[in-house]
């Protein structure tokens, strides 16, 4: 296999899964040949930490950096307001892409990647991990097998925890003109596993929300005592701040760097400024006949999920916890327990998945999950497989997401967002969104 040539566009944290692949394990698979990224301070940290020694262009010069270096791939990991511009440039410039979900935030975005994709005939890949959960794809088994027949309704429960949902609103992500807010930015990954799940298309969406605990005005606020600027201003022993100095990675990702853009990773998360839901409801109508029960909350005591699929011969159910509980002396400093594993002994909310399937009559039985180890339940390490080995691995369950999965995805969110301000059911369709 060809030796890809690979460049990375944008350097902040979740950079770092692919960044370390090509310094690692698939070194052999690709090599690195340039960053994309307006802060020298950040792009310097993982030159330093894998030993590249490549340049540095502005996003202004992505075409001109896929031309000096003969690129065949350009990774995007920028913040999600810019993944438009980033991939449908980098395709009419000659290079495939991998694109970290969400594909986009709005509906024009859609429409400006799925043109350059039409008129180039290059490669999309969209990067949703928990496809490759061992959990989440034994669940696809079991839908596809037909094990509980035709799938007649979905409900799906997510929650983040006060450390992990905290973040998205001590971070650029409480702007939902930059992260389309939760429903794009984190329910694309929720929504993709149920188009994904049953294999249909979403078709209508009907979302109720709101900004109901954090924020100045917030549920939490009264509770959270006074409120220090930011996380890395000394607020010792409060459970709701981050302090960058705290873990060397971040503080020299962001800390460190926020001299050259002023950007602050550790907000309030009780400050005022924040855009996007805490708190969201949705219900999707798929092609199929198909309905899906949507719920995100991000202010829970603990973290997973919930899925319950009923179908015309008997009922599956999941169920996982990714954290039991988050200790107050720490305020979680494993900030998302999906990314990274957590050792926890919890006797009444242990840590782990399990997933029952009962069919009409007869008594449940629980189908045993293959232990996954890493990242989002085991599935970064084989998704990188795909990523930096397309083609190479057998995948019988279509984990393997391309530009129209990732259309579908972030449609569900974005016309969830219009029905937020709406208050009425929006049919994808009126977006001018092509989901075929």
């Amino acid at each position: 296999m060809t030796r890809r040539r690979y460049a990375v566009a944008g350097t902040g944290n979740r950079a770092r899964m692919y960044l370390g692949a090509l310094a690692g394990e698939h070194r052999a698979d690709g090599e690195l040949v340039a960053l994309c990224e307006p802060n020298p301070t950040r792009a310097a940290h993982y030159s330093t930490l894998h030993e590249f020694s490549v340049p540095r262009y502005d996003p202004d010069d992505l075409e001109q950096l896929i031309a000096d270096h003969q690129v065949d791939r350009v990774v995007v990991t920028s913040p999600d307001h810019t993944h438009a511009d980033m991939v449908s440039r980098a395709l009419r410039a000659g290079a495939d892409v991998v694109v970290e979900k969400p594909l986009t935030t709005t509906a024009a975005g859609i429409a400006e990647i799925t043109d350059a994709v039409q008129e180039t005939g290059r490669d999309l890949v969209t990067t949703f991990n928990y496809r490759y959960a061992p959990r989440n794809s034994e669940l696809r088994r079991v839908l596809a097998a037909g094990e509980i027949g035709q799938v007649l309704s979905v409900h799906f429960e997510w929650v983040l925890d006060t450390s992990h949902g905290a973040d998205y609103f001590r971070r650029w992500h409480r702007e939902k003109a930059r992260s389309g807010g939760l429903l794009v930015h984190k329910s694309s990954h929720h929504f993709d596993l149920v188009n994904w799940w049953i294999g249909a298309v979403p078709v209508r969406v009907y979302a109720a929300g709101g900004l109901m605990f954090y924020g100045p005005d917030g549920a939490g606020a009264s509770g959270a005592g006074p409120r220090p600027d930011r996380g890395s201003s000394g607020a010792a022993n409060d459970p709701w701040s981050l302090d960058l100095r705290s873990d060397p990675r971040l503080q020299a990702l962001y800390l460190d760097a926020e001299h050259h853009d002023g950007y602050r990773r550790d907000q309030d998360p009780f400050a005022p400024g924040i855009t996007i839901e805490d708190d969201l409801a949705v219900m999707v109508h798929y092609d199929s006949g198909a309905m899906l029960t949507y719920s995100l909350t991000a202010h829970g005591p603990w973290e997973g999920y919930r899925v319950v699929v009923n179908g015309s011969a008997g009922r599956a159910e999941l169920d996982v916890v990714e954290r039991s509980y988050v200790p107050l002396e720490t305020g979680g400093r494993v900030v998302d327990p999906s990314a990274t594993e957590v050792d926890e002994i919890d006797g009444v909310r242990p840590v782990g998945g399990r997933l029952v399937v009962q069919r009409h009559w007869e008594r449940a039985r629980e189908v045993e999950i293959p232990r996954g180890t890493g990242g989002h339940g085991g599935g970064d390490a084989i998704l990188l497989q795909d990523v930096f080995r397309p083609g190479q691995r057998p995948d019988p369950l279509g984990q393997r997401a391309g530009a129209l999965d990732g259309v579908r995805a972030v449609a569900v969110g974005i016309a969830g967002n219009r029905s937020l301000e709406t208050g009425d059911a929006v049919r994808i369709g009126d977006l001018g969104v092509e989901l075929q």
